[in-house]
């Protein structure tokens, strides 16, 4: 076998140029720079080739990909665009806003702008001090008007007049009624067991009479195991009557009453 038959047989790797162009132009659509027209031919020399082959359907995926990417960065390019549009109209809203409240205020300012000032007012002129001579010549005329060893007939006429108005206020003042102070009172008087006649104990409470003392209306109210109290009401006048008096009366019937007890008393 000669040398050349042996090259032959060897595999020798004759095309590496258009394996480099191919893994060129594969990064270059990666990163979506266009490819040229001598790339393009130099890929359609090497379509008989296997290798060249699986490289152009890697290339065709590859191609895929990077449209969908293109679609999706388009789309994010409408958005952005749809947002900036909707900013742009948020912006002159404002800008509408602001010269309405400048236009506004403007207004106000004028409205409140303060008044013009008033002319000055002049002052009147100082009076002039009359002269001491003339001053002198009135003094003298006033004493002379006085008396100053005059009787006291005016003197006495306003104290008689004083009297008399004193006297009509003392009389008035006793016409009218003094209010008196009166109190009602709630008595619980409670016998000694059931068998007490609260008949003849009522009738005992009501025999007692005092000046400024009242008695009301009464009823009986059982306490328990049979038994009832008397519960009374009266109307006494406070600088007359006290409760320390009522109790004391009404204990003296020991053979009626046990004890006394107030259940109320108001102020009337």
């Amino acid at each position: 076998m000669s040398g050349l038959q042996g090259l032959a047989q060897e595999m020798i790797w004759f095309d590496k140029f258009r394996y480099d162009e191919a893994e060129r132009c594969f990064y270059e659509g990666m990163n979506g720079i266009p490819q040229t027209p001598q790339v393009k031919t130099a890929l359609q020399g090497n379509k008989g080739h296997s290798r060249s082959q699986k490289h152009r359907e890697r290339k065709s995926s590859q191609n895929a990909s990077k449209s969908e990417d293109q679609s999706e960065l388009v789309s994010r390019l409408k958005s952005l665009e749809l947002d900036n549009k909707n900013l742009h109209n948020v912006v002159d809203d404002l800008r509408s806003m602001l010269l309405k409240l400048e236009s506004r205020m403007a207004v106000l300012e004028k409205s409140q702008a303060p008044a013009p000032k008033t002319a000055p007012v002049t002052k009147a002129a100082p009076l002039q001090k009359p002269k001491v001579e003339e001053q002198n010549g009135v003094d003298d005329d006033d004493d002379d008007d006085i008396d100053l060893f005059g009787s006291d007939e005016e003197d006495e006429e306003a104290e008689r007049i004083k009297a008399e108005r004193v006297k009509e206020y003392s009389a008035r003042k006793a016409k009218k009624p003094v209010l008196i102070a009166k109190s009602s009172i709630l008595l619980d008087v409670k016998p000694w067991d059931d068998e007490t006649d609260m008949a003849k104990l009522e009738e005992c409470v009501r025999s007692i009479q005092l000046d400024g003392l009242l008695w009301g209306a009464s009823k009986l109210v059982p306490v328990g195991y049979g038994i009832k109290k008397l519960q009374i009401n009266c109307v006494v006048e406070d600088d007359k009557v006290g409760t320390d008096i009522l109790e004391e009366e009404i204990t003296q019937f020991e053979d009626y009453v046990q004890s006394v007890d107030i259940a109320a008393f108001n102020k009337i």
